[in-house]
């Protein structure tokens, strides 16, 4: 029993806890305060000046497994490194001074050209203990352990896509569009082809296979045997397809540059298969009888593990459908082990994975997401289904590799959030899903060769990448790189948040919101919102943005809430939420992104009259579209757009557009250039001079039905840039003038939004 007194001196006790609790609170948050003014404030300087740019990402070496116990690390402008996995031990991969004097003492040689020769990119061998270098115009060999250094090349012509075979006894290359092979003990060359000229290449890819099928920036257009023994190549024939012209201005007499390109509708590149000995004799032809008159894509080649078989896959030019094959090394003759369709397109998901017992693992987007599906093939006729390795209402995004010792397959996914990639393990008969990465945010797993270990590059909206080595179980064993970014500590940043929306018709959707740092809900503040929204292609990630998130915060800085939505066609939910933007590019992500703005209406700090919308390519076109068929954004930033689809290349268009002939009607309706009479706010058009991609015949052609039509308009155009901008001191200037329109386009007499 407690007594009266007992009571009072409890309650005097909690009313000077109080007090006590209160000036704590205060003085916290006047520390608070006073440490928030001490920051300093972001500039356009701070994140893209050359010259005197903050450091914000760090420095994360790019890691890979030499065996399994080792590992390799590169950063750039420095030596690689072999690290000893569990210990840490690092030593060079390579004596770089030997390489550079072993070059130097060549005929000829400068110092200069040796030291410039010696460092990064090199081609190494599998095992990296070999090299091979490019010194003027030719090929030289380097062997690390013996200092052996030998000249492989001297014809005339540029040696390209340079490559060893797998036994590190021979180097591919493409000379004058003919593939090629050199023996490093001999110095042997031998042409494999004879016929490659500026319109038909032998083993190297033309702009429209490296840009839209093969990845960007790989040009390579050939295969190595496992055994060595024989490659296997693409032959491109150019000569049915239109050129296009972008012209350098900055020289006295403007330099032209010509490439094939094909736009929808436009004749694409002749392509088939080639097979032939790597010491050269006749090429076989992968039989292509079963697609005579039909126009097709060759989406991907790869070998049998016993290297009697290449398999390659081909698609209809619209690509509804895609068949696996497999064409016999030595004659050619082709056997159709699969094939694939959607109620869309298909995507060319990569090649098979086979296994020691004859079967193989298959990707296919079937369900309308991305799984893993294994086959047997009998020898004879189609491939029989076994059954699913993986299945679910998410995607697998990246694929690790097979141990097939304990039965198990690793890859990673965005499950269970869109937002983040996880690393799993499923068993080869799709049993015991685990996730091995603990933590929310990005995981890019590289795993050993034996699949006993990996390295994860870990990263999340707040915080830049860094490395740690794992046990395959996901058990962390160590920090490899903490990679401590101090000037994150040194200036005023908002903390971002992830919201999720809701459609008219109960979809989903992501988004990212970041305010000011001083924010008051009493306040009504501009939007700045920038999209992409292209299909599968995902903006509102829990993974670092580098610059693009600092500008984000310069924004945010300047009063600015700053707004990034996934339209459901661009966001990680399976193919199937990109299929009903089919042959209507513009119109159903429209639909989502007012949803998001009808969202922002909502929210009482919004200032819904004062909305700008911001985009760049896809999202160029996205924002140009938005601008000329919704009042709902006071103002956009129209980046390299897409201002007609019929200016864009055949493979990427009619994939989602369909032919020109056979959707006429949804190429005229989804052109910003024929809505421009429409157009009501304030617009900032910006291209590249030498855009190869999206030409700056986009914008010309939508800014002429503007000036036509009366409409006002502002337009930057910058000399010699490409699609990426590349010249530091352009980057910064681009987005200064992105900056300094959005503040103008959204300032307010009564709230102005400040520098």
């Amino acid at each position: 029993m407690t007594s009266r007194r007992d009571c009072g001196a409890r309650s005097r006790h909690r009313a000077l806890a109080q007090i006590a609790g209160t000036a704590i609170t205060i003085a916290l948050a006047a520390a608070a305060l006073d440490a928030q003014s001490a920051l300093k404030p972001l500039s356009l300087d701070a994140i893209y000046d050359p010259q005197t740019r903050a450091n914000f990402s760090g420095s994360v070496p790019q890691a890979s497994w030499l065996d399994d116990n080792t590992y390799l690390l590169r950063r750039p402008g420095a030596a690689w490194q072999k690290v000893t996995a569990l210990s840490g031990d690092t030593r060079p991969l390579y004596d770089a001074s030997a390489l550079e004097n072993a070059l130097a003492a060549l005929s000829g040689v400068t110092r200069a050209e040796a030291a410039a020769a010696s460092r990064d990119p090199l081609e190494f061998n599998a095992t990296y203990t070999s090299v091979v270098v490019k010194l003027g115009g030719d090929l030289y060999f380097h062997d690390f352990a013996t200092r052996r250094t030998v000249r492989l090349t001297s014809q005339p012509g540029d040696e390209e896509e340079v490559s060893f075979s797998p036994n590190g006894q021979a180097v591919a290359f493409v000379r004058y569009s003919n593939l090629y092979t050199v023996d490093v003990a001999s110095a042997r060359e031998r042409a494999l082809t004879a016929d490659g000229g500026p319109q038909l290449f032998n083993g190297k890819l033309d702009w429209l296979y490296q840009e839209e099928i093969y990845g960007r920036g790989n040009f390579r257009g050939y295969w190595w045997s496992p055994d060595s023994t024989r490659l296997a190549f693409l032959q491109l024939d150019e000569r049915p397809v239109p050129e296009y012209t972008v012209t350098d201005h900055l020289p006295y007499r403007p330099a032209l540059e010509v490439t094939d390109y094909p736009k929808a509708g436009d004749p694409n590149p002749l392509v088939r298969v080639g097979i032939v000995p790597a010491a050269g004799g006749a090429v076989a032809w992968a039989d292509a009888a079963a697609y005579a008159g039909m126009e097709t894509l060759v989406v991907e080649v790869s070998w049998t593990p016993d290297s009697q078989h290449v398999e390659h896959q081909v698609q209809n030019r619209e690509q509804t459908w895609l068949e696996m094959n497999l064409a016999d090394a030595a004659t050619g003759r082709t056997r159709t082990l699969l094939r694939e369709t959607t109620k869309a397109w298909v995507n060319n998901n990569g090649g098979p994975v086979w296994l020691k017992d004859g079967s193989f693992l298959w990707f296919s987007e079937r369900t309308g997401f991305k799984h893993l599906y294994r086959y047997r093939d009998s020898g004879a006729g189609p491939a029989a289904l076994v059954g699913a390795v993986t299945s679910g209402r998410w995607d697998v995004r990246r694929f690790h590799g097979v141990d097939e010792a304990r039965g198990l397959v690793y890859f990673s996914s965005p499950d269970p959030s869109v937002l983040d990639l996880q690393v799993y393990r499923i068993g080869l008969d799709g049993s015991n899903r685990t996730r091995l990465s603990k933590s929310g945010g990005s995981h890019q797993a590289t795993f050993s060769p034996a699949f006993t270990r990996y390295v994860d590059r870990w990263s999340d909206l707040t915080t830049p990448a860094q490395l740690r080595l794992h046990a395959a179980d996901g058990t962390e064993v160590r920090l490899i790189e903490a990679n401590p970014v101090p000037a994150l500590a040194e200036y005023r940043l908002s903390r971002p948040e992830f919201v999720q929306v809701n459609t008219r018709d109960g979809g989903l959707m992501d988004a990212m919101l970041i305010k000011p740092p001083d924010f008051n809900p009493s306040r009504r503040y501009p939007v700045y919102q920038f999209t992409y929204a292209g299909p599968g292609a995902s903006q509102v990630l829990n993974s670092w943005g580098g610059q693009s998130y600092l500008f984000y915060q310069l924004l945010a800085q300047s009063g600015i809430v700053v707004w990034v939505l996934d339209n459901r066609s661009a966001s990680g939910r399976g193919v199937e939420a990109q299929w009903p933007v089919y042959g209507r590019l513009g119109e159903y992500e429209l639909q989502d992104l007012e949803d998001g703005i009808a969202w922002l209406k909502r929210q009482t700090y919004v200032d819904a009259s004062r909305i700008a919308l911001s985009g760049w390519s896809y999202g160029g076109f996205m924002t140009a579209y938005a601008l000329t068929h919704s009042t709902s954004w006071a103002a956009g930033v129209v980046g390299a757009p897409v201002a007609d689809w019929r200016d864009y290349d055949s493979v990427y268009t009619e994939r989602l557009m369909k032919l020109p002939k056979d959707n006429p009607d949804g190429y005229r309706r989804t052109a910003p250039r024929f809505a421009a009479g429409k157009l009501q706010a304030k617009t900032l058009i910006i291209h590249g001079t030498m855009d190869d991609n999206v030409h700056m015949q986009n914008s010309v052609q939508f800014a002429y039905e503007l000036q036509r039509l009366g409409k006002p308009f502002e337009m930057m155009i910058y000399a010699t840039q490409r699609h990426g901008f590349s010249d530091p001191l352009l980057i910064k200037h681009v987005h200064q003038l992105e900056y300094d329109f959005v503040l103008r386009a959204l300032a307010s007499p009564s709230t102005p939004a400040t520098k």
